[in-house]
């Protein structure tokens, strides 16, 4: 469906999840795919994972020199995509402030740091993750909705800043990573569960919302959206 036959694109976040069903199906349509994340053995497994069309590049994207030592050498691409996160989800009274700037370092201050590096072509694009948490509020996820919340923002502002450029945010909902490997199966119960009550009742896979992203690359007119990919949860 969609032709990136010799783009060359880079995934943060690339060596799991969201970022790697991105990276390969990126791969698959033609592209030559960067995957980077902190992990070594994550991207070789990744790179192994997804097959040919790919390599790797250690980022880490809480560090201001990490990200713009990597993209000041690796040149121009045609499409960037930041993935990668780490936010611990928590009732505010029971973080730290410093755990809880740590994740808006992560996410936040990550995306920030790719797009302010990242040299990317004109009429190319930067797309970013967020979540659904940006617009609807849970109890005990204060936090997770202010980061989601602030990305979205950034990329309004940036569409405009970066222009010809195209920036826009794909919100996913619930969607099942590897993440999911380090929670208790009541949590993973729960997480199904909630689910089951939107309007397609399942959880969504990495490869669903990597088309979405592939099409924020591909349709020359979208720039400043965030298009939320929720399977209903928003409704």
């Amino acid at each position: 469906m969609f032709d990136l036959k010799g783009k060359r694109i880079a995934v943060v976040g690339g060596s799991s999840g969201i970022g790697e069903g991105t990276a390969k199906a990126c791969a698959e349509a033609g592209a030559h795919v960067v995957i980077a994340s902190r992990s070594e053995g994550k991207l070789k497994a990744a790179a192994s994972r997804i097959g040919h069309g790919v390599e790797t590049a250690t980022i880490d994207t809480r560090d201001d020199a990490s990200v713009e030592n990597y993209f000041a050498a690796a040149g121009r691409f045609d499409h960037v995509v930041m993935s990668a996160a780490e936010v611990r989800i928590a009732p505010v009274k029971t973080l730290t402030v410093a755990e809880a700037q740590t994740a808006m370092n992560s996410k936040f201050w990550g995306s920030y740091r790719v797009a302010r590096a990242a040299q990317i072509t004109d009429n190319g694009s930067l797309t970013l993750v967020s979540g659904a948490a940006a617009v609807r509020a849970a109890k005990g996820r204060s936090l997770q909705t202010a980061i989601n919340a602030a990305v979205e923002a950034l990329t309004k502002g940036l569409a405009l800043e970066f222009a010809p450029v195209r920036v826009n945010t794909v919100s996913p909902g619930v969607v099942e990573t590897p993440i999911w490997s380090g929670l208790d199966d009541a949590r993973i119960a729960q997480i199904k569960e909630m689910a089951k009550r939107t309007a397609v009742g399942r959880v969504g896979q990495p490869e669903e919302i990597a088309q979405q992203i592939i099409a924020c690359m591909t349709n020359r007119f979208m720039t400043g959206s965030i298009i939320y990919l929720d399977g209903g949860y928003l409704l």
